[in-house]
């Protein structure tokens, strides 16, 4: 463990919401790459969770609990600083670490928004109640999100997109566990 990271658990509901690119200044600071157009998240909680680098120099092993002072945007990135990082040295043994953070922590989304991270392994359903398959991954094209769902078909799984937009999104039921679609099985 770095000196004067806090060792911890992980959260049981953690999300990676980004990762460390590199130090900022000579203070501390430390840029952050946000995974989410919106990075929200970030600014929600003062207790982030760190896990080293999957790729390259790991500075650090197991998770970590960082206290963090102030986080902000800066241009397309957020810079951040910690109680547990003093200077320049100490947000550079960081650099690419991955940032999680509790999904309880997470800003309540508006009527009508959804986290991402939430519609992943939701069942989709059409309106005459066929199984579509469950949500994979959704994908971001620009103008609208995709959603990217994963079904069997003679033993072998299968891709199927709709566009999530109202046009096509009857109803997201995050409870039940379902989203209703105007969508049919041979699309």
């Amino acid at each position: 463990m770095l000196a004067g990271l806090e060792a911890a658990d992980m959260p049981v509901d953690a999300v990676e919401v980004g990762r460390v690119a590199d130090a900022w200044g000579i203070k501390g600071w430390f840029k952050v790459l946000p995974y989410s157009a919106d990075p929200q998240a970030l600014f929600s909680t003062k207790r982030w969770y760190l896990k080293p680098a999957e790729v390259g120099a790991k500075t650090f092993e197991g998770v970590a609990k960082l206290s963090i002072k102030e986080a902000k945007d800066h241009s397309d990135a957020v810079v951040a600083c910690a109680h547990d990082v003093p200077d320049r040295n100490a947000a550079e043994a960081l650099r690419g670490a991955r940032i999680f953070i509790s999904r309880s922590s997470f800003p309540t989304a508006a009527t009508d928004e959804y986290y991402w991270v939430d519609l992943i392994g939701l069942e989709v359903i059409n309106r005459q109640n066929e199984s579509l398959g469950k949500v994979r991954e959704l994908l971001s094209t620009g103008p609208q999100t995709v959603l990217v769902i994963e079904y069997l078909q003679d033993g072998k799984l299968q891709d199927r997109m709709v566009p999530f937009v109202s046009v096509y999104v009857d109803n997201v039921d995050l409870a039940a566990r379902r989203i209703v679609v105007d969508w049919q099985t041979d699309y």
